[in-house]
């Protein structure tokens, strides 16, 4: 096996983009002929803000749409898949970490992580239990406690383990250190990895700070038109 072949068998446990193409509104675009992360592989997708890094994990999450090609997750193409049907399988296989959490207030931390697995259709003694591992393995210090009432720190960690809970291949996460001071960011990361190795996930961090480099071995440096790796 050439090593173009050992390179595509490896990723398809993980995460395989291949002949990407997204076109903004404005005019410009994002074209990717091949990118793969492994199963298990942690890499930081780095760049300065509007060079596409977020629109590129909307678009391996489903929630964007690519004009041409593929993005398969464990073999599926999340592109040939449509309304609940991509909504499940991305319920079941993708962890997202959003830069503001995006966690409901007014609910516990239990439920917040709870309701996202029921979205991907888990049963409720399901969630209840995966819920309750996932928060006692991040040490989220009262499960009960209503969001708003937790500190900063704990709802991150709150959205960490809404992330994996259900154990997905994939973890994705978006800009999560934007707000942090730089000793918080590292230790945030060092959170979101140790989640993700737990899971065994394939991992995809973007950030443009230039600190967090050094948490990671593998950066790909992303420009308007592909991504192109950085030499360490």
């Amino acid at each position: 096996m050439n090593s173009a072949s050992s390179e595509q068998s490896a990723a398809t446990s993980g995460i395989e983009i291949s002949g990407l193409h997204f076109a903004y509104r404005r005019g410009f675009q994002l074209s990717i002929p091949y990118f793969h992360v492994a199963s298990g592989e942690h890499v930081l997708l780095a760049g300065s803000s509007g060079s596409g890094k977020s629109t590129l994990l909307h678009l391996v999450a489903g929630i964007d749409d690519a004009s041409a090609g593929e993005i398969r997750i464990r073999g599926t193409n999340i592109l040939g898949l449509h309304g609940a049907q991509r909504d499940t399988f991305r319920g079941k296989n993708i962890g997202m970490i959003f830069q503001t959490f995006n966690l409901l207030q007014g609910f516990t931390a239990l439920e917040n992580v709870m309701m996202a697995l029921m979205l991907a259709g888990y049963s409720t003694s399901q969630q209840r239990s995966r819920a309750e591992s996932a928060l006692s393995k991040l040490a989220i210090a009262d499960p009960h406690s209503p969001i708003e009432m937790l500190s900063v720190g704990q709802q991150q960690r709150v959205a960490v383990a809404r992330a994996v809970a259900g154990e997905p291949c994939v973890v994705l996460a978006d800009e999560p250190t934007a707000s942090l001071d730089p000793a918080n960011a590292r230790a945030a990361i060092d959170l979101i990895k140790e989640a993700a190795r737990t899971a065994g996930a394939a991992l995809i961090v973007t950030s443009h700070d230039p600190s967090l480099r050094e948490a990671f071995t593998r950066i790909v440096e992303v420009s308007q038109f592909a991504p192109t790796e950085a030499v360490r």
